[in-house]
Order: C-alpha cells, then structure tokens, then sequence
C-alpha cells in the first residue's frame, strides 16, 4: 500500500524561525519519521536566514522543489518586504498566495491537503488542491481572523475585515475536518464562523520533552550573560503585537530598586525597538533584550529563567493561543500569565498547577505576582515541578500522533463521531 501523502500550505517553514514554521516542520519530520507518511509543503520564500542569490530562483520560475529531511518543499516565489508596514506584510502574502495557487497544481495528487493560517487566506488555495485532486481537506487554525488583523496599528480596513471573515466561515463549512488548538478557539470557530461541532476538534501544539529539559540554573548560557545570580523573569519568543508587553516594561519600573531582579525579554519581533526605546527612556537598568536563541539552546537559556511571563492582549482569548507556553512547561519553570481567564493558558494554569495569572495590562498586579514568587522559592519549584509534569502531555510525539491518526481515520473513512474530544482531554 502506498504511503499516505499529507500536503500542506502555510508560508512559513524551515528554515523560518517563526514559532507557527518551526512547529510546522516538527510535524512534518514526525510524520515521516514516526509514521511512514510522505509530506509535501507548498512554502514561502524563507525570510531568516535570507541568501544573497535570492533563494536560487531562476527568471521566470514561480515556485521551484527543495527537499528537506525526505519532505518535498515546493517554495512558492513571493516578495519579501519588510514585516513592520503593512503594505510590505500585505504583497508578500498575496504575492505567495498566488504563486503557491501555482504551485499547488503541481503537486504529487495527494490524500488530504492541509491549510494553515499564515497568510489566513491561504486556506483558499489548499482548497482549491484539493478539490483538484479528490483529497480530503483540513484547515488547522493557528490563529482566528479577522479578530486577529485588528492587532494591525498601522491599517484598518472594514472592506478587508469582512473580506477575511466571509472566507474563514467559507473554509470552515467546506473543510472535512478544522483542527483548533484549544477549547475556546474551538468554541468560537463554532458560535462565530459557523464551523461544525461534529468536525471540530482540539490538538495543542507541543514541545519537544526530550530536547527541552529542566537544567541547573547556573550553566554557560546564564553565565555568559551575568544572570546566574539574578532572579531571571524572561519573556522568550516573539515580540509582537499580540502581546502587550508594555505591561512588562511597567512592572520593571516598579521592581528597579531589587537588585537581583532582572528582566530578560529574548527574540525578535515588530514591538522589539519601540519596547527597548520604552525602556532606556525610563532608565531601566533592569531590562535586557537579547537575541533569538536556536533550538539547542533552548534548555540553558531557559533554565536561566526562574519565572517566565506569558501575554496575550484582551480579546484575542481563543483567537490565538500562545505556542511559548509548551516549551516553558518543558524546562519546568513557572511562570505568570498576563492573560483573560477563558485563555487556554489560564486554564492550564489552574488545572495543572503549574503559574500564577495577573490582569493584563496591570503593571502592579504583574509586578505583585513576580514578587510572590521571587520571595516563596518553594512555591516556584512547586508550580516547575507540576509544569514538566504537565508537559509530558503535551510532548511532540503525542500531538504528532494525534494528527496522524486524524489524517489516517479520513484518508480511509472513518466518520466524524468523537471528534469533538480533544487530545489534550484524552491525555
């Protein structure tokens, strides 16, 4: 029998450092590793690291094959403004959207054909494979619009708001099957875009438990930097718009006269700069930035970390749910979530044991739960102690596991009964 032949479309992949690309490519490499499956991903143009040949396009071409650990990559051409302006975000999704349309017609015909949400309209091309080609089609949202796009401060546009809400209820109503990844994006996919409870199902994203593990705090990453000796509260991933880290910058003010409490904010992102002009025009001296951090160095700059912050501004609960949260629990730390109670972190805050939630957007109450946990260190090993437990339940093999059962079970017709269980429920 053949393998079964998974296609995917979404912008970012390797070698893309983006948290929705690297999660992606995880996927990718467990299914064919772990499962037998052959993988094709109509990408993007990589935009980290960028080569100075333009990515080897040949004139005229408008996508061309790569392959990456047995994945076939079709890279669809696109152009690559900067992020930071809209227009720029705006033709490099539709310049990709278009050129991965191409580039889907030309795949291996494969079973079931998956859409991702980067860009949120690119579910309209893998539907488009396929129904060209008889496969089952699943969207898997990473993130829910328009409700997202409002985050945009530099464009507001109604027309283009409703343009993405008329194509997510479009996709959902056709799709076989719509991955979430929690119970109230679930729920609001459901109330809000019309999607089916019988064909809406929940798999959380994941972290790698046998790559990320709990370590010593004095090691060479906090050694390098002069933390070993400081209570690190770090916020690792990417500095967006999502966030709302002012709330950071504002509690740090109110810490400054703790010496040996510092705040580390590690990773890239479009609020980076304005975060670290926020905080020199404060003088805090209490606040570093430092770069993105690769995969092998994910156990020592994160054990540096002796709480970790999570944010997610008001709103957005179950509209996007935090992918830094997984790796977190992995290195067994605790953290504070600055997020609304319906969030999936808070919920796993509660029922797992493992942080502590502040207001968001309240520098005080932030600043109050920091200050818990940097005075009860037993309280802080108690709630990193539960997180690397709960951790094991979402480590990658089980979540890779669980998308391929669900491709499996509708490759070959099993019906659409129980889906509304969620994996993290089962685990």
């Amino acid at each position: 029998m053949n393998p079964l032949h998974i296609a995917f479309f979404n912008r970012s992949f390797y070698p893309d450092t983006a948290a929705t690309g690297q999660l992606l490519t995880e996927l990718c490499e467990g299914l064919v590793r772990d499962h037998g499956c052959k993988v094709s991903v109509v990408a993007g143009l990589p935009l980290i690291p960028a080569r100075a040949d333009g990515n080897g396009f040949k004139r005229g071409r408008l996508f061309q094959r790569e392959q990456h650990k047995e994945i076939e990559v079709i890279r669809a051409r696109g152009t690559r403004f900067s992020k930071r302006r809209f227009p720029g975000r705006f033709s490099n999704y539709v310049s990709y959207f278009l050129c991965a349309c191409y580039g889907g017609i030309h795949l291996d015909p494969p079973d079931i054909v998956v859409a991702l949400t980067d860009p949120p309209i690119i579910g309209l091309a893998a539907y488009l494979a396929s129904r060209r080609y008889g496969a089952r089609f699943v969207m898997s949202f990473r993130d829910v619009f328009p409700e997202v796009a409002r985050l945009l401060e530099d464009f507001q546009s109604e027309i283009v708001n409703r343009a993405l809400y008329r194509t997510n209820r479009f996709l959902v109503r056709r799709a076989d099957r719509i991955v979430t990844l929690g119970e109230t994006m679930r729920r609001k996919l459901i109330e809000g875009k019309g999607a089916d409870a019988a064909r809406t199902l929940v798999i959380p994203d994941w972290a790698d438990c046998s790559q990320i593990v709990p370590g010593p705090k004095r090691n060479s990453f906090s050694i390098a930097h002069g933390l070993a000796d400081k209570f690190v509260v770090m916020h690792s991933g990417n500095i967006g718009l999502s966030q709302g880290l002012d709330t950071v910058i504002g509690a740090a003010a109110l810490l400054k006269g703790f010496q040996d409490i510092e705040f580390v904010l590690v990773g890239e992102g479009v609020k980076k700069a304005a975060l670290a002009d926020q905080a020199r025009a404060s003088g805090l001296g209490n606040v570093r930035f430092l770069p993105y951090q690769p995969q092998e160095r994910l156990t020592e700059s994160f054990a540096t970390a002796d709480v970790f912050l999570v944010s997610l501004k008001p709103g957005l609960a179950g509209y996007i749910v935090p992918s830094k949260l997984y790796g977190i629990l992995a290195a067994g730390r605790p953290y504070v979530a600055m997020v609304e109670t319906e969030c999936e972190v808070a919920d796993i805050a509660r029922k797992r044991g493992c942080g502590l939630l502040a207001e968001p957007g309240n520098p005080a109450d932030l600043a109050g739960k920091i200050l818990l946990l940097h005075n009860d260190r037993a309280l802080a090993r108690h709630l990193g102690i539960n997180a690397r437990r709960a951790a094991l339940t979402f480590d990658r093999p089980v979540q890779v596991r669980a998308y391929y059962e669900l491709f499996r079970d509708l490759a070959f017709g099993v019906q659409a009964s129980g889906c509304t269980e969620s994996v993290q429920a089962k685990a």
